[in-house]
């Protein structure tokens, strides 16, 4: 049941006193009838013993009002008593909040008391305007060498991991967690849209065992509640975002899993209100609601706020509305590749069409932009050489294309990573690897230093140095003897 005593706290007696009653339920949409004060739009209401929470969306006319179910609406009937907030959804901020787990509501979920004297702020609040925005770019390392070397991240900046359904979106992001939440000197805000319980339970437990929860806040709106709720789960966890960047001057680390569930709850709000779809089934004001989103997400004098988005993409197809309007709003792109993924490749980044704005001379130096250059030229020769090696084989192509296929081949296995966050799966440590050491590893194969290694030294492992020749059997050095002295 949705605990409304914090809420209510601030809200003068008039306002509190002021009822109307349920005229219409359809499903998640309930219409409210009040003879005065008519309640402005995303004020919060009340119907059934407070057990029903109900989010204004739009005024019919002047005394009725359409609002979306936040909470299940079972048990809601016509003629029942509404009461108005005259607030709208707040959620409470302040060091309070710190390894701390809520839901939509910021009602604690992890099994522990409420937290107490913490402030509460509306979660509608507008971006900060362009003159208090920060314009000076810096890469923010992630410890993955694919990333870091062909699609930095800003700090500060919107970073989006797009892939279909079982290609690693959430093992990365979940990594990305794990290697820069012990070198972030800020706060960390995980906000789970529309996604499984179980994650949730885990990342809970893997940031408990790491020692590093204490700077950091977990919001989750789950698959299995109402659409309104995963709606605005994403603006009380940029709320909170917001006042440890403004207020505490901090640095703050905001990872959103899933940004298309944001979209897709949009969407089942615009149709439960009746409105007219655009193309593919997508709400008419898709572009608006995410703007409203992606918008706050953004360097201040003050701090910076840097997002790393995980977002579905629907049959793996990136013309998809959702996936284009996200596309727009970020300043690095990670698309995985389902290709990838079969071949074993993880992290399954496709190089060719990841993609960051920070990968400019000027940012990121002169050696880091060429070998990136240089390490997308190979790649994209080789993958064009694909079908010739299928249909002829390899035998067919000239020496320096052979080379070229050699290069190309083994700097797939050199990026290939492996996790922390999946040591218990596979078996193997987890490597976090630096932008030295992995410019250093591009280089020395680029320039052929490891064309006699087999691909198989250079799979799954982290500095270069790791990649060892493997040893000749007795037998083999017996056999190369012999033949020596015959």
């Amino acid at each position: 049941m949705f605990n409304c005593k914090n809420h209510s706290s601030n809200i003068s007696s008039t306002q509190a006193m002021t009822f109307g009653k349920v005229i219409a339920v359809r499903g998640g949409i309930v219409d409210v009838k009040f003879e005065v004060n008519l309640p402005h739009i995303r004020t919060i209401l009340f119907a059934n013993n407070n057990s029903v929470v109900l989010e204004v969306l739009t005024q019919l006319d002047c005394q009725r009002v359409r609002s979306i179910a936040l909470t299940p609406t079972q048990g809601l009937a016509r003629n029942m008593p509404v009461t108005n907030s005259g607030h709208p959804l707040q959620a409470p901020v302040g060091n309070q909040i710190l390894s701390r787990m809520f839901d939509v509501f910021c009602n604690a979920i992890d099994g522990l008391p409420a937290p107490i004297d913490t402030q509460w702020r509306s979660v509608h609040q507008t971006p900060p305007p362009l003159i208090a925005r920060s314009s000076h770019s810096q890469v923010f390392e992630t410890g993955i060498k694919i990333v870091d070397v062909l699609s930095p991240l800003e700090r500060g900046g919107k970073a989006g991991l797009f892939g279909g359904a079982g290609v690693g979106k959430t093992v990365l992001l979940t990594e990305m967690i794990h290697n820069m939440i012990e070198h972030q000197k800020g706060v960390s805000i995980f906000c789970g849209i529309g996604e499984r319980c179980r994650e949730g339970e885990e990342l809970y437990r893997e940031m408990k065992q790491a020692g590093v929860l204490d700077n950091m806040v977990m919001l989750f709106g789950q698959m299995n509640e109402p659409p309104g709720s995963r709606f605005r789960v994403a603006q009380a966890a940029l709320t909170m975002a917001e006042y440890f960047r403004d207020q505490e001057h901090k640095d703050v680390l905001l990872l959103v899993d899933n940004i298309f569930r944001f979209i897709q709850a949009g969407a089942e709000v615009s149709g439960l209100m009746g409105q007219m779809p655009s193309r593919m089934g997508y709400q008419p004001t898709l572009g608006t609601e995410l703007a409203s989103i992606e918008e706050r997400i953004a360097n201040t004098e003050f701090g910076s706020i840097t997002s790393i988005q995980a977002v579905y993409v629907p049959a793996d197809d990136f013309t998809d509305p959702a996936a284009v309007h996200t596309f727009s709003h970020l300043s690095a792109s990670l698309v995985l590749s389902r290709q990838r993924a079969s071949e074993g490749l993880f992290p399954a980044i496709d190089p060719l069409q990841s993609s960051s704005k920070m990968n400019t001379p000027c940012i990121v130096g002169e050696r880091h932009y060429a070998l990136a250059q240089k390490i997308r030229q190979t790649l994209a020769k080789y993958d064009e050489l694909k079908d010739i090696i299928a249909m002829l084989g390899l035998e067919q192509l000239s020496v320096d294309d052979r080379d070229l296929v050699t290069r190309a081949r083994r700097l797939e296995r050199f990026f290939t990573q492996p996790f922390f966050t999946t040591e218990q799966f596979t078996g193997m440590q987890g490597k976090m690897v630096g932008l030295k050491a992995s410019l250093d590893g591009c280089e020395l194969i680029l320039n052929g230093e490891y064309n006699d290694y087999p691909e198989s030294a250079l799979y799954m492992i982290g500095a270069i140095d790791e990649a060892h020749l493997p040893q000749k059997s007795d037998n083999e050095n017996s056999i190369k003897v012999q033949s020596h002295v015959a």
